[in-house]
C-alpha cells in the first residue's frame, strides 16, 4: 500500500512540472510561428495596409503579390533554376553514395578504411571553408557562372554524410541473403539494386529530404558562383528581388513565401521518414 501510495504521489508531482513544460513549449512553437505567420500575412496586404500597423488578418486580401512577385524580376526563372539543381543534385547524390557506401560495406579492397574515414574527416570542414580554393579550381575549369559548376561541388560536399549513413544500413543487411541471391546467379551490380538497394529505402528517403531542403537553402556558394541572372537559383534570386523591390512589403513577402512553400512542404509530408530514418541509423551506428 505504501509503495502504490509514494508512486501516486510521485505522479502527482510530476503533473504540474509536465504542464509548465508543456506550456512553456506551447509558447516557445507560437514564438516561433509568429514571423511565419506574419510573412504570410503581409503577403497578403497592400503597402497601405502593412504600414498602417501590424496584424495577422489581412483586411483585403492582395492576391495580386504573388502574380506580380512571379511574373517581375525573373523570378519564375530563378524558382525553374532552383527545382533544375535540387533534383539533379540530390539524384547525384543518391547514386555516388549509394555505390560507395555499398563498396565500404561488402566490398574488400586495399585502404578501405582509410578511405572510408577520409571521407568522414571531410563532414567536418564547412562548404565556406573551401570557397577560395573551389572558386580558383572552377575558374581554371571554366566552370564559374555555369550550373555544372555548382552543381558538381554541391553533389560532392552532400556524400560524406549520405555515404556515412548507407553504409550503416548496408552493414546491417544479412549476408545470407546476398548469398542466396548470388549462389541463384546474380550479380554483385544486381543484389545491390536489387536486394540492398530496397532495404534501404529509410536511408534513401532521409538523405534525400535532407540533402533536397539544404540544396533548396543554399545561398553563399550561389552567390559566389553566378552572376548570370538567368542560372541563379531561388535564395541568391530572392535577394536580388528585394533589392529591387525593397520598398514594396507585399511583394517581397509574397516572394518570401513562394520561396518557404516548398521546403515546408517537403518537411511537413515527409516528416516520418526523417524521424525514421535518423533514429534508424542512430541505432545501427
Amino acid at each position: 500500500m505504501s509503495t502504490s501510495a509514494g508512486r501516486l504521489l510521485s505522479r502527482g508531482s510530476r503533473a504540474p512540472r509536465r504542464r509548465l513544460l508543456h506550456l512553456a513549449l506551447l509558447g516557445w512553437a507560437v514564438a516561433s510561428l509568429l514571423p511565419l505567420l506574419w510573412t504570410l500575412s503581409a503577403s497578403l496586404q497592400s503597402n497601405q495596409e502593412i504600414y498602417s500597423g501590424i496584424h495577422l488578418i489581412p483586411r483585403h486580401l492582395e492576391l495580386g503579390n504573388y502574380t506580380q512577385a512571379w511574373t517581375q524580376a525573373h523570378f519564375s526563372t530563378y524558382f525553374k533554376n532552383s527545382v533544375i539543381y535540387t533534383v539533379t543534385i540530390v539524384a547525384g547524390v543518391l547514386i555516388i553514395s549509394s555505390l560507395a557506401a555499398y563498396a565500404f560495406a561488402r566490398m574488400r579492397f586495399p585502404l578501405k578504411n582509410l578511405v572510408f574515414y577520409l571521407f568522414l574527416i571531410f563532414l567536418t570542414f564547412p562548404l565556406p571553408g573551401s570557397f577560395i580554393p573551389l572558386y580558383v579550381l572552377l575558374v581554371n575549369l571554366g566552370l564559374i557562372d555555369t550550373p555544372l559548376g555548382y552543381i558538381l561541388p554541391m553533389i560532392n560536399a552532400g556524400l560524406p554524410v549520405a555515404i556515412f549513413i548507407l553504409r550503416s544500413f548496408f552493414e546491417e543487411i544479412p549476408r545470407e541473403i546476398e548469398e542466396s541471391a548470388r549462389i541463384d546467379g546474380a550479380t554483385r551490380l544486381q543484389v545491390y539494386r536489387l536486394i540492398a538497394l530496397p532495404l534501404a529505402k529509410p536511408a534513401l528517403a532521409t538523405i534525400t529530404i535532407f540533402t533536397a531542403l539544404s540544396v533548396w537553402n543554399e545561398f553563399l556558394f550561389a552567390l559566389v558562383v553566378f552572376s548570370d541572372q538567368q542560372r541563379m537559383p531561388l535564395q541568391v534570386g530572392l535577394m536580388t528581388f528585394q533589392g529591387t523591390f525593397f520598398s514594396q512589403y507585399g511583394l517581397m513577402m509574397a516572394a518570401t513565401t513562394i520561396t518557404m512553400v516548398p521546403a515546408l512542404a517537403i518537411y511537413l509530408v515527409f516528416q516520418r521518414f526523417i524521424v525514421r530514418g535518423v533514429m534508424a541509423g542512430a541505432v545501427r551506428g
